[in-house]
């Protein structure tokens, strides 16, 4: 291997070993820190102590580092959706926003400005060629396994783009920055949503969406409390709602239910498996295909509804600008604004942005299906 590859050089492990694993196969390697946010003082940013740790890594493997702040772009492409979803009371997804406009567009084309003939970064996922057409597919450790995040890039990015670490599992990848006297070899994953970090997140919303508080309620009305603001809850959220133990009420935990945006209600129900998070069908928008279009009009395949869920068979149905997705079993708390990711085995067919359910509480016939050819 010869050829010069940009390495997205985060601050993490994942992204040093994928620079170490690249140089030791002989590319030309060079690294690209990203600062994708910046705050405003009131909150922890790990850009900085992100950055120093890159530039230790770069200095450590020998590499020059070059450093581009993208944050405008995040900003305007990434949170400034992520905040319009919540103001309607969904749960967006930025990960997978993030990844195709930011990781593999963005960086991309920065990249390539700066003569890089691919990019590469520490995603758990794997690339490969088949009948003139590239496929993303599953990464051997299924535990870390990042395709979900993945799935709305399309044929362009994945030519240009390498995963060196899609056939490692995480404890090889750690013994692999120990061995090599990596200065990130013991730094703590991170988690959770990348500008949020690990303040709270409810406080964080706040400054951007203000509290408006108002009735806690269950399916049949009755009003057992009260919320600081519909869009701070999802479904299937049990934590936070601050509801005790009740006269005459079963023994048994409250859930988040479902939410009534026009009366500011949060709508709560008991018992984990209660029928009102349960559906067997769901439609999604903004269809993206890792071919440039799906398999066929009508296809089984399994589908994830959420970042580690064990993939669901079901049979999809495709129209002019959505699908609906009919599982063979109910599937729990199926929120809309989260993704819904279709896999024909280890490969990755593409995905949507789940609109509705035919939960109880699902608002099924908001969003009615019309037939026609698939939007890719």
């Amino acid at each position: 291997m010869s050829h010069t590859v940009i390495v997205g050089l985060s601050g993490g492990v994942d992204s040093s070993v994928a620079a170490l694993l690249l140089q030791r196969e002989g590319a030309s390697v060079a690294g690209l820190f990203m600062q994708n946010w910046e705050d405003d003082g009131e909150g922890p940013c790990r850009a900085d102590a992100d950055r120093k740790d890159a530039v230790a890594v770069a200095a450590h493997l020998g590499l020059r580092l070059h450093a581009r702040n993208f944050s405008a772009e995040y900003r305007s492409q990434v949170f400034a959706h992520f905040l319009a979803e919540y103001a309607r009371g969904r749960t967006p997804n930025p990960d997978v926003l993030c990844n195709r406009e930011i990781k593999f567009r963005t960086f991309l084309d920065e990249a390539r400005a700066l003569g890089a003939e691919r990019i590469a970064t520490g995603h758990y996922a794997r690339v490969e060629r088949a009948g003139g057409r590239w496929r993303l597919l599953r990464a051997v450790d299924e535990a870390k396994d990042q395709s979900y995040f993945l799935h709305a890039i399309g044929q362009e990015a994945l030519a240009a783009t390498l995963f060196p670490l899609g056939d490692l599992r995480k404890e090889q990848v750690r013994a692999l920055a120990r061995e090599a006297g990596l200065p990130t070899h013991a730094k703590k994953d991170s988690t959770g949503i990348c500008f949020i970090g690990e303040r709270d997140f409810r406080a964080f919303l706040g400054r951007y969406l203000p509290a408006r508080p108002g009735p806690m309620e269950t399916p049949g009305g009755e009003i057992v409390g009260e919320h600081a603001g519909v869009f701070y809850f999802t479904l299937g959220q049990r934590g936070g709602l601050g509801i005790g133990g009740r006269h005459g009420a079963a023994d048994a935990p409250w859930y988040v239910v479902g939410k009534d945006i026009a009366r500011n209600a949060l709508i709560v129900a008991q018992g984990n498996a209660n029928h009102w998070l349960q559906s067997r069908r769901l439609a999604a928008s903004g269809l993206t295909w890792i071919d440039g279009s799906p398999p066929a009009r009508r296809f089984r395949c399994h589908a994830m509804t959420r970042y580690r869920q064990p993939g669901q068979p079901c049979s999809v149905e495709i129209g002019e600008e959505t699908c609906t997705v009919h599982f063979d079993a109910p599937q729990r708390a199926v929120a809309p604004g989260q993704s819904v990711v279709f896999y024909d085995g280890k490969a990755c067919l593409g995905g949507g942005v789940i609109e509705c359910s035919d939960a109880p509480l699902g608002g099924w016939m908001e969003t009615p299906m019309t037939e026609g050819s698939a939007h890719a």
